[in-house]
This record gives C-alpha cells, structure tokens and sequence, in this order.
C-alpha cells in the first residue's frame, strides 16, 4: 500500500466533505495527531477504525484503500441541536446587531461544549446549532455536552434535545454553494423532539429514552414523558433535564 496516495486520499475525500481533521478525530475517538500523520502519509488507519473512518468519509472501505467505486451509507451517532425558545418574539423591535451580538453570545458556547466531548458542529440554524457524535460512547458525550451547555450559557431560554440512530452525512446544494448537513429519520426526530422541547419545557434538555438508558446519569430532577411528536406513529419516550 502506498502510504502517501492513501494519505491523499483521505485528504481529498475528508475536504470534499467539508470535515475540519480535527472532526475527523471527534468522530472516531483519536487523536487530530493521528488523522494528519495518515494525511502526511507516514501512517495508515488502524484496522479498528478502518470501517467507521470510510463511513464517516462516504466510500466502502475498498474505495478507502484504492478502488474508485464509491458507496453512500449511513452510520451510528447522536444528533444535538439546539434553539433559543422565544427568540422570533424577543428579537421583535431589537436592532440585527444586538440580535446577532445575542446569537453570537450563545452559539459560542454551545459550540464549544459540544467540541469539548469530541462532536462535530454542522451547521448554525439562525439561533441554535446542529451536530453529531459518533464513535465509542457517543450517546453520553452527546448528553454530557448539552449539559455543559446548559449549564455554562447565561440565556436561560436555550433549549437542547439529543437523540440517537442512523444518519447520512453528506453535502447538500448546488456544487458551487454545497454546504455540510447531516439527514435523516433520526436527524428529523431531533428536530420534532427540539421543537415540543421548546413548547413543552423551555430551557431543557430533552433526550429521547434510548439515548438517556446509553448514557445513564443520575439527576434526582429527571422527568420522562412520553411525547406525541407529529409523524411518528407512537409516543417517543423522553427524559427532561432542568
């Protein structure tokens, strides 16, 4: 195997994505020290992250090591998005400097709690931020960052569900303008669980049940619901974090 095709390989096909090496890193549980080592090519992916590192990258492991095929698929994360409840309303007769300077104020450091336990931000959805974890342990970094989130923003309207499952992440738009987003039922039900989220319990973290029994935490003020989300077809079992 020629380490520095390889090397190039990973780095063209981790760019086209739109993924920072450190994102590359987050999502696999490694070192950025490893993920450019590979790109230099002075080393190669270890077996054990071979699978998960061409999943992250969108090609079957044979298009990884030299083939030219390639083969979407989704994999395992969770899925952490946020919002501020009330924003629309709070931004009514307020300047768009003093509402960005109050966005700014909170995505800032939702963004860096989320990159604290090793997620990976994809996008900003005009007041709240959308990313992933994947990799070991996924389901309590992806908790474990909300509440770091929750706890360090001074806007006690922030707003923060988590939920677990298969996604596809890939760009999305016009070749020129294409920009990094992440799809799927699971990303969906994020949102759906977001928004009673922010009806329901303004100010909380809502973690579907399957991504709280992953991610085990003790907090007396727990509350669970089971929440009738529009197009699903049974109640998503939820705990609520104050």
């Amino acid at each position: 195997m020629n380490l520095k095709h390889l090397g190039q390989r990973i780095r063209e096909l981790r760019e086209a994505r739109g993924l920072k090496q450190r994102d590359v890193a987050s999502a696999l549980q490694i070192s950025a020290q490893a993920v450019s080592k590979w790109e230099r090519g002075e080393n190669a992916p270890d077996i054990s992250v071979l699978l998960d590192l061409s999943q992250l990258l969108d090609v079957t492991c044979d298009v990884l090591l030299g083939r030219k095929e390639r083969l979407g698929d989704t994999f395992p994360a969770a899925v952490f998005v946020s919002e501020l409840a009330g924003f629309a309303r709070d931004a009514v007769d307020t300047s768009p400097r003093d509402v960005a300077l109050r966005t700014n104020g909170v995505l800032h450091p939702v963004t860096e709690a989320l990159l604290a336990f090793d997620g990976v931000p994809v996008k900003y959805t005009g007041d709240g931020l959308l990313g992933f974890f994947s990799g070991p342990t996924h389901a309590k970094r992806a908790l474990d960052a909300a509440l770091r989130a929750r706890k360090v923003c001074d806007s006690p309207a922030l707003t923060i569900a988590v939920h677990q499952g298969e996604i596809f992440l890939g760009k999305l738009g016009h070749p020129d303008y294409a920009s990094l987003d992440i799809l799927g039922d699971t990303v969906n039900t994020a949102f759906l669980l977001l928004q009673w989220a922010v009806a329901q319990h303004p100010g909380a973290v809502c973690a579907s049940a399957t991504l709280a029994a992953a991610a085990p935490l003790e907090v007396d003020a727990a509350t669970r619901h089971a929440a009738e989300l529009p197009g699903l077809a049974e109640a998503l079992e939820l705990v609520c974090l104050p």
